[in-house]
């Protein structure tokens, strides 16, 4: 038997396939050609030299109507939520179940006055029931970050939204708690010491 020979066997099997010079299809090579061209264009118009540090960290000036809350302005309280609370809390007041408590309906929230604003100037750490929920995490203190002004505007305004119909603080009253509270340098240690503030 030739050592050439085909086998019947072999006769029924196909060639191997090979890719050839099979070329690119036309309309693939155009939409490379697309994408190439929008990351040049993007990258040519992009303002790289913005600074990092600008992101989300608004200062008084700019969460102020004209930039005069300390001088008596308006505060944007609403601004001040997004940039401040929103991350955790979220847009809606809902917070983020088992990690961040809701403000909606919140009994720390709609409590007395004097609660919430403790709560937004020195922040909380460690085991919170909040609507029957226990939570247990940290929030941070506004005391060094916003003045009276803007901590009685956000206060107001989370016991005004979301199905909430508290009454509005004053900045005075923020004044007032700040003082009395000025020696405090630990947060509120959870449902062990705001029961005592309800």
């Amino acid at each position: 038997m030739n050592e050439f020979s085909i086998s019947p066997q072999q006769k029924r099997e196909n060639e191997d396939p090979h890719e050839n010079a099979n070329p690119v299809p036309w309309y693939l090579l155009i939409l490379v050609g697309l994408m190439c061209a929008f990351g040049v264009l993007y990258i040519a118009f992009s303002h790289i030299n913005t600074p990092s540090e600008w992101g989300d960290g608004r200062v008084e000036a700019e969460l102020s109507a004209g930039g005069k809350a300390s001088a008596g302005g308006a505060v944007d309280a609403a601004a001040i939520y997004a940039s401040r609370c929103a991350a955790c809390h979220q847009a809606n007041g809902a917070g983020l179940p088992g990690v961040f408590p809701p403000l909606a309906g919140s009994e720390w929230v709609n409590g007395k006055d004097n609660t919430l604003g403790a709560i937004l100037l020195h922040g909380v750490t460690g085991p919170l029931t909040v609507k029957g929920t226990a939570y247990n995490g940290a929030m941070p203190a506004f005391k060094d970050q916003l003045n009276d002004a803007e901590i009685a505007a956000v206060a107001s305004y989370v016991r005004t939204q979301w199905g909430n119909r508290s009454e509005a603080l004053t900045p005075d009253s923020i004044a007032e708690l700040r003082k009395a509270s000025q020696g405090r340098t630990e947060p509120l240690k959870g449902d062990a010491e705001l029961a005592g503030l309800q």
